[in-house]
């Protein structure tokens, strides 16, 4: 089939998949957001304590066209206006991603356009640009989430060095497992959000594992492992007292947004950068939000927040994301495959 030039038709359609939401946007431009449809499978994993990956493939396959159908109507657009289709094509769950990316190779064959594969990690951190279209390279991206910490130097869309990641827990996974030990609910992060909020974070004091002074990985599991260490020892006098939670949730939120915070400036500051995008799923987290608030001036840097609807997985950030890589010169084919884990990890 002969392709249509995306020259001219500045639409493009993303497609996320990659772990129990199934969502599609519609982007006009660079970053003017008309549509963004998000339906998740959270509600039947619930139960589960986590992500059963046959449970969200099949609720993808499900909902997709649905999600499709959606997005266009709230767009105001036809299959026909699309000028390219942007598809995660990692990190994830496989099943979950071959039902986005075998989506997307089958309607840009279909309408003749451009397709192009985006990681979806590197994209949490662009959707800065969908916030702050002002924002521009080069710029610190720091994606905190339930798989993946990273600090990344983004010099362009093509061109992302990985400065620090996580070298255990990431930051979200190590929220879902106190969580859990503290009896809360799944996902774990916005419940011990919601219990932090006034109360005093050193009642319960928990180190810091900045591991060393100049690096700028992460380390969670210590924290992690120290909480549950903790709460066996009140358990020994009684049950968990809700106070306690709340006050262990606070010490444990404390700990890990400020551990994010000074990685954060510490690698704007080597870097020489001036703006830092946080996205994530934490990035929602409003102590994590506050404390950037208050150092980011201090230390003359700007901290940029997606809207907490685009800090979870969503299709708006890969379209935003496919487009600047498309500009950038990036094709790709029907070869196109997916991959489970976070190329970039690799120093």
């Amino acid at each position: 089939m002969k392709r249509r030039s995306g020259r001219g038709n500045d639409v493009t359609l993303g497609i996320e998949t990659s772990c129990d939401e199934t969502s599609v946007a519609v982007l006009e431009g660079e970053c003017r957001m008309l549509s963004n449809v998000v339906a998740s499978s959270l509600a039947e994993h619930r139960r589960f304590g986590g992500v059963v990956p046959e449970i969200a493939s099949r609720a993808q396959l499900e909902t997709l066209i649905d999600c499709l159908d959606r997005a266009l109507r709230r767009a105001r657009k036809k299959k026909t206006d699309i000028g390219l289709v942007a598809v995660t094509q990692g990190p994830g769950l496989l099943g979950s991603l071959l039902v986005g990316v075998s989506a997307a190779k089958a309607l840009a064959l279909t309408l003749g356009v451009a397709l192009v594969g985006v990681d979806h990690v590197l994209a949490h951190a662009y959707a800065g640009r969908l916030a702050e279209p002002s924002l521009k390279f080069p710029f610190l991206g720091l994606v905190v989430s339930g798989g993946h910490t990273v600090i990344l130097r983004f010099d362009a869309a093509d061109r992302v060095r990985l400065l620090g990641r996580t070298i255990d827990d990431a930051a979200g996974e190590a929220f879902d497992k106190v969580a859990k030990t503290l009896g809360l609910g799944y996902p774990g992060g916005p419940e011990i959000d919601r219990l932090a909020r006034g109360e005093d974070p050193n009642r319960f004091p928990f180190t810091r594992p900045y591991l060393s002074n100049d690096s700028l990985d992460f380390s969670f599991s210590g924290i992690k492992t120290a909480v549950h260490v903790a709460c066996e020892k009140l358990r020994k006098k009684g049950p968990l007292t809700p106070s306690v939670k709340r006050a262990v949730s606070a010490g444990f939120q404390e700990a890990v947004c400020e551990v994010l915070v000074r990685k954060a400036l510490r690698a704007a500051d080597r870097e020489g950068l001036k703006d830092i995008v946080v996205g994530g799923g934490v990035s929602a987290n409003t102590r994590l939000r506050r404390l950037f608030g208050a150092a980011g001036p201090k230390a003359g840097v700007r901290a940029i927040f997606p809207s907490p609807a685009l800090c979870q997985d969503n299709a708006a950030m890969i379209a935003a994301f496919g487009r600047a890589l498309y500009r950038a010169g990036r094709r790709d084919g029907l070869d196109l495959a997916a991959y489970p884990d976070f190329l970039h990890e690799r120093k």
